[in-house]
């Protein structure tokens, strides 16, 4: 980890401080979970390169647009990094609404609702892992919009690299259905459901550990599918 002095100075707080000192103790447990996550990506990669090759000729044969889509999002200290995802919406959909997701969405494609359900589009982010952007547990990274909007201690969790999944997305699995009766997504995301999920957030930060991490991956498998 980076000493505190070294941190963007939003990051230098008290209330940052108290996670920081947590896992500045926790190093050994941080070489793991790199050392982790580059091994299952590369088995991930190996595996599952055939699926993502019929997925991105579905996606490319049943609407227009690139097969994949890139949005900025922030990982550990308030790195932007392109998050790499399927395209599940038209195309420009950012453009043409909010950057949250309803549960009736028009934008979303019909392969894409698919592909939201099972969490398919998410496959092409063991690139990011690999890249050492994300890791495959963690918290999962919010656009540069939304992070703009953090409270102090909010910041703790980018003490340690954005996720593919995480504590947050298995509880709030339902959040599109969440935001679909809102006439504002984007107020009802930031006021209500980021701080709840940011609750959760802080509670991974504050309990990380690699072992509590593969835990967390196998309840993910096990919510998705059964």
């Amino acid at each position: 980890m980076k000493s505190f002095s070294k941190l963007p100075p939003q990051f230098r707080c008290d209330e940052v401080k108290e996670y920081y000192n947590i896992l500045s103790h926790k190093n050994g447990s941080l070489i793991l979970k790199r050392a982790f996550d580059i091994v299952v990506s590369f088995i991930l990669l190996i595996l599952l390169i055939i699926p993502i090759i019929i997925i991105a000729f579905a996606v490319k044969l049943t609407s227009e647009g690139p097969v994949f889509y890139r949005q900025e999002r922030v990982t550990t200290y308030g790195k932007i990094f392109k998050i790499l995802k399927f395209r599940t919406m038209v195309q420009n959909a950012d453009k043409i609404g909010t950057l949250v997701t309803t549960d009736s969405d028009s934008r979303v494609t019909n392969i894409g609702r698919f592909l939201r359900k099972y969490r398919l589009d998410e496959l092409p982010q063991v690139f990011n892992v690999l890249s050492g952007s994300m890791s495959i547990v963690g918290t999962r990274p919010e656009v540069p919009k939304y992070v703009n909007e953090y409270k102090p201690e909010y910041y703790a969790t980018l003490l340690i690299p954005a996720g593919i999944t995480s504590l947050a997305s298995i509880m709030y699995k339902d959040e599109e259905k969440l935001l679909s009766s809102s006439k504002d997504a984007d107020y009802v995301y930031i006021n209500e459901i980021l701080p709840e999920k940011m609750k959760y957030n802080l509670q991974y930060t504050k309990n990380f550990g690699f072992f509590s991490d593969i835990k967390l991956m196998f309840k993910t498998v096990k919510d998705v599918f059964c």
